[in-house]
């Protein structure tokens, strides 16, 4: 099944300390194809590498409507039912969500053959003066020299400008963001990557312009059910 992913939520939950395995091992176990069942597509689970109480997923839809009637129909269905309090007793903080659009050209893209196993998934958020400005420049010529950089783009998102169409779970709406997807194949790869480019940017216009504008990067491990990996 290709995954819905013309809206995106990227979630971020802050968890009590230790908790974050019990979330994962519940998350993978029961909350996986059970929203799947109501229209949900689950793109990714991850442990954020450099905050051990945070658990980091990607969720998507077909479009804000699709959104509202899948998220009433999971969270008013048997499966949350059964399994909400055991989730929510490991979360101090479930409200940093950004909801996210395409980029052009940026819709996700998953190898054939299905994800690869290891790795890492950096996702890198930019938050510019200026959205389209900034979106037009990466397409230009910023996805390319981030490329040569041997950062290989998997998505790229910008804020979606929606009514957000499930209100009881909130989203982000205090900045307009670029969010970048890219898959290493070790956290050491990852880091050769990040050394290549501050050193690039260093005398390069674009590239200085581009690290100027990130607002946080998320060095994400993914879970054994993650389908971005």
């Amino acid at each position: 099944m290709t995954p819905r992913t013309a809206l995106v939520e990227l979630r971020r939950y802050d968890l009590h300390p230790g908790q974050r395995e019990v979330l994962i091992s519940l998350f993978d176990a029961e909350l996986v194809e059970t929203q799947e069942a109501v229209g949900i597509s689950v793109l990714g689970q991850f442990r954020d590498l450099d905050r051990p109480d945070q658990f980091v997923w990607m969720r998507g839809f077909e479009d804000a409507e699709s959104r509202g009637r899948a998220l009433q129909a999971f969270y008013g269905g048997p499966a949350w039912a059964q399994h909400r309090d055991a989730a929510n007793a490991t979360m101090t903080a479930f409200d940093d969500v950004l909801l996210l659009r395409p980029a052009p050209d940026g819709a996700l893209a998953l190898p054939d053959g299905g994800p690869p196993s290891g790795g890492l998934v950096a996702a890198t958020v930019y938050q510019p003066d200026d959205l389209d400005a900034f979106t037009a420049l990466m397409a230009e010529a910023g996805e390319e020299a981030l490329t040569e950089l041997g950062a290989r783009r998997t998505a790229a998102y910008v804020s979606a400008d929606v009514v957000n169409t499930f209100p009881v779970l909130p989203v982000r709406d205090d900045a307009a963001v670029y969010v970048r997807i890219a898959r290493f194949a070790s956290a050491q790869e990852h880091a050769a990557h990040r050394r290549r480019l501050e050193a690039a940017a260093a005398s390069d216009e674009l590239l200085a312009t581009l690290r100027a504008s990130v607002r946080d990067e998320l060095r994400l491990v993914p879970t054994d059910r993650s389908l971005l990996r």
